[in-house]
């Protein structure tokens, strides 16, 4: 690497995490997802991490996600949360994937597939809202399935607001119960969310997303399981001066320093995933310290003001992570920038590159 700017992710705490998991929601499997790049963590590497540790299943939301696992050499049970179009059907069989079937007419081309000879997982619509099997077309769309001839592996659903809405989160719960009161090997319902907080969630297996990566989708959750966040974000000082009060540093001219001040530059910006909206209020920790973003972040690099601090260039600046006693943590930069934490990960760029401590 010769820009100095980089993703650390803990492997070692991917599994702590879903050790710690899998002890609170047991016996419900612990069943890994690990979309969108494993949250932008590195899908492949989180998968083989997150099965070592004892995940039986994995999920992905696109199937060109789990041909990237099958061609990092996976071969665990790999679910595919999103129907794709009819003619992706012939990828599953090919590819050894699970799909998921929410309308008669992709059931109708798996089983018109001659290469696709596994199980399906069906998904009823209880509230969220986004995709499924409306409950009302349920018992028609199960029996056309049943006549396809289509082995019905699972059937799931998915919470909308597990960490906000124990009342509608129950009414959820309660309405699967009532459609799926047929036998199926697997059931599944709960998000992290949802298989901390209601046992009565914790079916066969329990999708647990953002949790494998050390962080919590509400503070409720906080007292009932210890997770490590798993990604820390790291760049060096590419550049150091000092400037008079009243600069205004970068694009826009929009903030004047207070006094004179070290003015230093550090390789990293917003096509990266330090978002420009942490241009006001955004901190970095350098030798320990925090010092605050001074004037607008750029597309490649972002000026930090450290008043009369003895800065070099070379010096370790950490984003996200623990540096000495202080700490910068996704919760903080979702915080600032009005989102949530599964955000701020997703949105670190291919830009900075991945290391893995195991």
């Amino acid at each position: 690497m010769v820009r100095p700017t980089y993703a650390t992710v803990d492997l070692g705490a991917i599994k702590r995490n879903v050790g710690a998991i899998a002890a609170v929601i047991a016996p419900s499997e612990v069943c890994a997802v690990v979309k969108a790049d494993g949250y932008g963590h590195g899908d492949a590497p989180v998968a083989m991490a997150a099965l070592e540790a004892g995940a039986t299943r994995l999920a992905v939301a696109l199937v060109e996600e789990g041909i990237r696992l099958r061609e990092a050499g996976i071969d665990g049970p790999i679910l595919v949360l999103s129907q794709p179009t009819p003619d992706a059907a012939p990828a599953f069989g090919r590819w050894e994937l699970i799909p998921t079937v929410y309308s008669e007419e992709f059931a109708e081309s798996l089983a018109s597939e001659p290469g696709f000879t596994g199980g399906v997982h069906l998904k009823i619509d209880t509230g969220m809202h986004r995709v499924g099997v409306a409950p009302a077309a349920w018992e028609g769309f199960l029996a056309r399935v049943r006549a396809l001839g289509l082995e019905i592996e699972g059937v799931f659903t998915h919470f909308a607001v597990a960490d906000e809405d124990e009342d509608f989160t129950r009414a959820q719960i309660e309405m699967f119960d009532t459609y799926v009161d047929f036998d199926v090997p697997l059931t599944h319902m709960a998000n992290t969310a949802g298989a901390l907080l209601f046992p009565q969630a914790r079916r066969d297996l329990s999708r647990i997303g953002l949790g494998i990566y050390g962080l919590h989708p509400c503070d409720a959750t906080r007292p009932i399981v210890d997770l490590e966040p798993a990604m820390s974000i790291s760049t060096r000082v590419s550049h150091v001066q000092r400037l008079p009060a009243g600069t205004r540093p970068s694009y826009g001219r929009r903030i004047p320093l207070d006094t004179d001040a070290n003015v230093v530059t550090i390789p990293i910006g917003y096509a990266d995933g330090f978002w420009r909206n942490l241009s006001e209020g955004g901190q970095v920790l350098i030798g320990g310290e925090r010092f605050p973003v001074a004037g607008t972040v750029t597309m490649d690099q972002t000026m930090v003001a450290v008043g009369d601090a003895d800065v070099a260039i070379g010096d370790e600046v950490v984003l996200i992570g623990d540096q000495g006693q202080a700490s910068i943590t996704a919760d903080e930069w979702a915080a600032s920038l009005g989102t949530i934490s599964y955000e701020v990960v997703c949105s670190i760029g291919p830009r900075v590159p991945r290391r893995y401590l195991s």
